[in-house]
């Protein structure tokens, strides 16, 4: 529901009704970059009142005459909001919404409520991005500064028949400002809060009267947000640089070459989070509160708090609210380092009716992370920033496109390839920390029947003199059992190595085909073939995963019910997360090989020149592949219900004989639209709704203590409730009756005005219903639904908010007849409630919020120099981007929270909150 603050920033847009649509095109100029499959929002002139040109299906068109939607931003726009990546560009298109969790090496940017959710780099975004034409392989790359800008793309639906990457959800496409034939510069200097220092300057022109170059550079430094008491240091702050050179070669009217490199780099602490506070419910307790007395206290609090205050960490970051003090442990850190650097050359090529455009690349990437990946005081869990916790991408790509025109210009053709070729290498090394024994043994002794012996400062976390004669005879194996977890510190992966080949293929064609003066049929297919190859090396030290295993033996824990009840929880917390020597030195590898045709069509007809209405058909396709995470692999060692140990890793097969459990199949998606476009002068409006069902949908979660990937379809029938019970075992479906799990289904509305040449108001607004069916099965086989997942089915998707306004205004005004001019600007986006956990745990939900940007400023005669004050987030609101389970941090469940009403259990919550309120001045140059 919405609430009242929301509801009255509605109002407020309705009043600064913002860049929504502002166009993708310029007045004449043919743009260069990765034709799409989408139009601009339906603008007929820009801030200049010129008519507005797309090449967004691979022809200079008029905007209002292109059938499907985009929403875009041109340069000015993206200057008055202050957006320099693409995360910020949440605030000018209603349909997309980008957020960074753990590593802003893998952002997630949704379309349509559709994305890829976290940070793992074996999956590829169902929203790609392109910069200058150029394929990058994993969205997150795309959150550096970009340097100037000259448009930005947000194509909507499934793109690939127009080259490039195919993606299943949308495409961001983002266009830098190219070399000019006349010299010229810019400079910028912007000081705000956090101590944020940003300088960025330009220069181009002609080398010859047939080359011309350009050079532009970006520097930013700030303070991070989130502050670390323990270490005295900030999280989440900026140390970055960006260089970018061009050189453009037009030795004809009929030949263009673009030869395009840069380099960035990236020095930074991130990311940091905060618990998420919980209130008091009378029926199950304040989960972040302690258990008093522990004996008798579950239903009025959590024994894991007492843990965790016991070791070390501040019971108040528990209920701290939008703190950013963040709780890490002694001597841990979020030090991180990112380099990227690519060459990329673009030939345009006409013969007559006839053009060639060719675009080679070849990207290097590179991202090295520590964490303290437990986010409390107490070190459970962490990563070292040592060279050992890195991934990397080389990537080469090609694209070649030739189009023309036939049958006295009856049919617009065009038909290319790409080709792609990624080596990825990465390395993982992550830890059990120098507390972790205490935490596992305490967290065990503090929940169950043997809470009255918790002594968080003795041995084994059992009080001193008591105990053995509740434990029986086999009190001394129990101690010497708790004893040897008591001394799991430190230990985990030495380094786990993954490596992945990928080549991909594809064949493509899109034809505009003219049936009358009105009435236009397109036409597009698509033969995508995909080929990976998968090897994985591990490392790990834990030996005490198999002491324990040689301790707790079938006669010791069969003989006593007490000693049985603790032995699963012995050798699940000891070796966890599949960290065990037995996996030392050991190698993994695999294979997969696919291929699909996909395809769009698209019926539309102008009945008067100023409007045009459509429908479509598009077919989309995300290619499968592997999950780079050990986890996925199944338990080291298998037990029976009596958590008695059964069957070693050994008879099992190993990992090998386990591998293929970290594949996952391809997404797909059947999508429909229809929608209607009206463009006269300064004023436009467009509607479009759609519908787009997801089979196989790839699921990336983490349910407190391994991640999950999983392929989420739907069953024709009725499960009874087994997908939503807390069995990971039961609600499988005839592989007959398996289709498509996820439906995205809507309407947008974009409208524009431009009342005058220094005027303009713009909304946007997204109705989007994105949700898993009923009856949820885990894969397209019809295998039941891991039980962490048991919440989504019938549910909305994570970060996927039902309604979304934005709108903005920005006015220009000259002031007298000086050659100044002014500038005031506001933009605000609205969203609905929406969960921020890919699970949907209700403790992960976030209420609907408003955001505000505004800018005011003066500029001197034909914008030569400018100095602008500007706030972003100006009413400062405290919203979480992304929240999901504490690592290993869940308390002990009795009856109540053994019921599938209350996911979770004891578990805590942390969350990555968004950027709190940010203001300064920025002085502008240009000459």
């Amino acid at each position: 529901m919405l609430n009242k603050q929301y509801m009255s920033a509605c109002a407020l847009t309705v009043l600064a009704m913002g860049l929504a649509t502002p166009a993708w095109a310029q007045q004449t100029e043919a743009a260069t970059g990765a034709p799409s499959e989408a139009a601009a929002a339906p603008q007929a002139q820009d801030e200049s009142g010129a008519d507005i040109i797309v090449t967004a299906q691979g022809r200079a068109q008029a905007l209002a005459d292109v059938p499907v939607a985009i929403s875009a931003v041109t340069s000015e726009s993206l200057q008055n909001s202050g957006a320099n990546d693409i995360r910020q560009l949440n605030q000018l298109a209603p349909s997309l919404l980008v957020s960074s969790t753990g590593s802003e090496a893998n952002g997630s940017p949704r379309i349509r409520g559709i994305g890829t959710v976290g940070d793992n780099p074996g999956l590829e975004s169902s929203v790609v991005v392109f910069i200058d034409g150029v394929y990058r392989s994993r969205s997150g790359i795309g959150l550096n500064e970009l340097g100037e800008i000259d448009r930005i793309e947000v194509l909507r639906g499934p793109q690939g028949t127009l080259g490039g990457r195919n993606s299943s959800a949308g495409l961001i496409s983002i266009v830098s400002k190219k070399p000019s034939f006349e010299f010229g510069g810019t400079a910028e200097a912007t000081y705000g809060n956090f101590d944020f220092v940003r300088l960025s300057g330009s220069v181009t022109g002609p080398i010859t009267e047939k080359i011309a170059a350009r050079l532009d550079g970006v520097y930013v430094k700030r303070d991070g947000f989130y502050k670390d008491t323990t270490n005295d240091t900030r999280v989440n702050d900026r140390d970055r640089y960006f260089l970018r050179g061009q050189v453009l070669f037009e030795p004809t009217s009929d030949v263009s070459f673009r030869l395009i490199g840069d380099y960035s780099k990236r020095k930074e602490a991130c990311c940091a989070a905060t618990y998420v506070g919980q209130s008091v419910n009378p029926y199950i307790g304040n989960l972040n509160t302690p258990a008093t007395p522990l004996t008798t206290g579950l239903a009025g609090g959590n024994n894991i708090i007492n843990v965790l205050r016991d070791l070390g960490q501040d019971v108040g970051a528990f209920s701290q609210g939008y703190s950013r003090n963040i709780s890490v442990s002694a001597g841990r850190d979020y030090e991180g380092e990112t380099q990227d650097w690519g060459v990329s050359g673009q030939l345009d090529w006409s013969f007559g009716d006839v053009s060639l455009t060719s675009i080679t690349a070849y990207r290097s990437y590179y991202n090295e992370q520590g964490s303290d990946t437990d986010y409390s005081s107490v070190d459970i869990l962490f990563t070292e920033s040592d060279g050992n916790s890195r991934r990397a991408f080389k990537t080469f790509t090609q694209e070649l496109r030739l189009q023309g025109s036939a049958f006295d210009d009856k049919l617009d053709w065009l038909i290319g390839g790409f080709y792609s070729n990624e080596q990825f290498r990465g390395k993982s090394n992550l830890k059990f920390g120098s507390q972790y024994g205490r935490f596992a043994t305490c967290r065990i002794i503090s929940g169950g029947g043997l809470a009255g012996l918790y002594s968080p400062t003795s041995p084994g976390c059992v009080a001193p003199g008591i105990g053995l004669a509740t434990l029986g005879s086999f009190g001394a194996d129990i101690r010497n059992g708790f004893l040897t977890l008591d001394g799991i510190n430190n230990v985990g992966s030495t380094v786990d190595r993954y490596r992945q080949s990928s080549r991909s293929f594809a064949a493509f064609t899109h034809n505009i085909i003219h049936l009358t003066d009105t009435v236009d049929l397109t036409l597009g297919l698509r033969y995508t073939d995909e080929r990976k190859r998968f090897g994985a090396t591990f490392g790990n030290n834990n030996t005490g995963c198999v002491t324990l295993q040689n301790t707790l033996t079938d006669d010791l824990i069969s003989a006593n019910a007490t000693v049985r009840a603790l032995a699963g929880g012995l050798i699940g917390l000891g070796c966890q997360g599949n960290s065990t020597a037995e996996l030392n030195g050991v190698s993994v590898s695999d294979k997969r090989h696919e291929d699909e045709f996909t395809g769009t069509a698209i019926l539309s007809w102008k009945p008067i020149d100023d409007l045009l209405l459509y429908a479509s058909f598009s077919r989309g396709y995300k290619a499968g592949g592997f999950n780079f995470d050990r986890s996925a692999l199944k338990s080291p060692i298998a037990v029976n219900s009596a958590g008695v140990p059964t069957t070693s890793f050994a008879a099992l097969g190993g990992a090998q004989a386990l591998v293929s459990a970290l594949q996952f199949e391809p997404e797909k998606v059947n999508a429909f639209e229809i929608g209607a476009k009206y463009g006269t002068g300064p004023f436009s409006l467009s509607v479009a709704g759609f519908r787009q069902q997801f089979s196989s949908f790839q699921l990336n979660t983490f349910d407190g203590t391994v991640f999950i990937v999983q392929n989420i379809n739907g069953c024709s029938e009725s499960l009874n409730g087994a997908d939503r019970d807390t069995s990971s075992a039961t609600g499988a479906c005839a592989e007959d009756n398996v289709s498509y799990g996820v439906v995205s289904q809507g309407v947008e509305l974009e409208a524009s005005l431009v009342p005058a040449r220094d005027f303009r108001v713009s909304a946007g607004l997204t109705y989007a219903d994105t949700k898993y069916r009923d009856n949820l099965v885990g894969n397209n086989a019809g295998a039941p639904l891991n039980a962490a997942l048991r919440k989504l089915p019938g549910d909305n998707l994570s970060n996927a908010p039902k309604v979304v306004v934005t709108g903005s205004a920005a006015w220009t005004p000259d002031i007298g007849s000086s050659g100044l001019s002014g500038l005031f600007y506001v933009d605000t986006r609205l969203s609905s409630d929406y969960n921020t956990g890919s699970d949907l745990f209700p403790q992960k939900e976030q209420d609907s919020f408003a955001l505000v940007n505004a800018r005011i400023g003066l500029r001197g005669k034909d914008e030569m120099w400018a100095i602008e004050f500007w706030g972003q987030n100006v009413f400062n609101k405290n919203y979480a981007q992304v929240a999901f389970n504490s690592p290993f941090q869940a308390g002990t469940s009795n009856a109540t929270f053994s019921d599938p009403q209350y996911p979770g259990g004891r578990q805590l919550f942390s969350q990555f909150l968004a950027e709190p309120r940010t203001y300064g001045v920025t002085l502008r140059g240009k000459f």
